[in-house]
């Protein structure tokens, strides 16, 4: 690819005031955990970087929390990998129960060599052990209350342009937008990257066609105190009534996930706590519930993830269940990967094949992960009592055999 055309305005380290363009190599749009760890990668590659992030401040929501062994692998170049296997809690082993006794036990020690588990930790500190790395190489790459509203990929280059700049993403009448209107922002940068979630604005930006589809599961998860002396092992709870889900974290705290029949928007910790405790005898503490969310599934595959000089990276790219916790690790895949070809790329190099290669593979990748999701959600959902009991047996009688429980083992660390 050439050299992106100049364009008026100068370069500069930090955030642009109004009127004036940031030039940068890349462009990243979204602060998130794979926003965040594709910038750390470009900028330890030399490459002058801007990420774009609408959020004044971080979520305190836990969210995603599962960190597999290819996600941990993926994230070594950044440097923060000891720190989040030091901090989260490592999941060794899992095991499917039912109320009254024990199916199936799985370890995940001879999955990986370098990550024999799966790691447990909120996806708020993810972020932010991601974003003080990245504020040690450069304090001036991460922009937050920037809203990008417009992009154009002039085929040499790409300009976006957004509202937010010079004040934290809110107008305040000083003179920067007229009578307290938000300042603008624009930025040139030889590529951009739209890392900016499932509801990707950037994405429609670029008129990109996707594959969609709302799912009939529905959820009902929360955070409580961990009481049940399960330590650091997983737990699923085979129930007729909806699978219950049980994951360890840091600090004493559990991860309850409960299938529902309808979406529980209006739920409280209580119906959570009543849930688990009537499907699987477990008593929750529902004042000691620290994250409470009610979410229904939804899939999500652009035709292509490289438009033009503009490239869909994490959810943007793929929306998959969050059942399985593969959606931090397929997006910090996407990052490892894409990271030295666009370093390439802004060094002048013809990139055109690689991005190909990478889009293919990418969306290859997103596809066994939602096929995975898919699977797993099926074993959850409700069936009559009879029903249950018999799969159950049968999937106890199969797991005996050692290569089952190894094969299985390997793909839920996404192996």
């Amino acid at each position: 690819m050439a050299e992106p055309a100049p364009v008026p305005g100068r370069a500069m380290s930090g955030a642009a005031s109004a009127g004036e363009v940031l030039k940068v190599d890349v462009a990243i749009v979204g602060g998130g955990p794979v926003g965040l760890a594709l910038a750390i990668l470009l900028v330890q590659e030399g490459v002058r970087v801007t990420v774009l992030e609408r959020r004044t401040e971080r979520s305190s929501h836990s969210r995603a929390i599962g960190i597999h062994p290819p996600g941990l692998a993926a994230l070594e170049g950044t440097g923060v990998t000891g720190q989040l296997a030091a901090e989260g809690v490592q999941i060794r082993q899992g095991a499917a129960r039912t109320r009254d006794r024990g199916l199936v036990s799985i370890r995940f020690t001879r999955t990986s060599t370098a990550y024999p588990y799966v790691l447990a930790l909120p996806q708020e500190r993810t972020e932010t052990i991601l974003e003080e790395r990245l504020q040690s190489l450069d304090p001036t790459v991460l922009l937050r209350g920037r809203t990008v509203t417009a992009l154009v990929d002039t085929g040499s280059s790409v300009l976006l342009a957004g509202t937010g700049a010079g004040s934290g993403g809110k107008g305040d009448g000083d003179g920067d937008g007229e009578d307290g209107e938000e300042p603008g922002f624009a930025v040139h940068a030889a590529f951009a990257v739209a890392a900016d979630g499932a509801r990707s604005p950037v994405r429609s930006m670029l008129g990109a066609a996707v594959t969609e589809r709302t799912l009939r599961d529905h959820y009902l998860m929360g955070d409580f105190p961990d009481n049940t002396g399960d330590g650091p092992t997983g737990v699923l709870y085979l129930e007729p009534e909806g699978i219950v889900e049980s994951f360890p974290l840091p600090a004493g705290t559990r991860r309850w996930v409960a299938h529902t029949r309808t979406l529980l928007t209006d739920a409280d910790a209580k119906l959570l706590a009543r849930i688990v405790r009537e499907r699987t005898g477990r008593q929750l503490s529902a004042a000691g519930n620290s994250m409470l969310s009610a979410f229904s599934v939804r899939t999500a595959l652009p035709g292509r993830l490289v438009h033009g000089r503009t490239v869909l990276a994490g959810d943007a790219a793929h929306e998959v269940s969050p059942i399985g916790g593969q959606g931090l690790t397929l997006g910090w895949l996407d990052a490892a990967e894409l990271a030295p070809v666009l370093a390439a790329g802004v060094r002048g190099g013809d990139i055109d094949a690689q991005l190909a290669g990478f889009d293919r593979r990418r969306r290859r990748a997103a596809g066994i992960a939602s096929a995975q999701a898919r699977l797993n959600m099926a074993l959850g959902r409700p069936l009559p009592r009879p029903v249950m009991r018999a799969r159950n047996a049968a999937l106890a009688a199969l797991f005996r055999a050692r290569p089952l429980g190894d094969l299985v083992a390997r793909r839920f660390t996404m192996q």
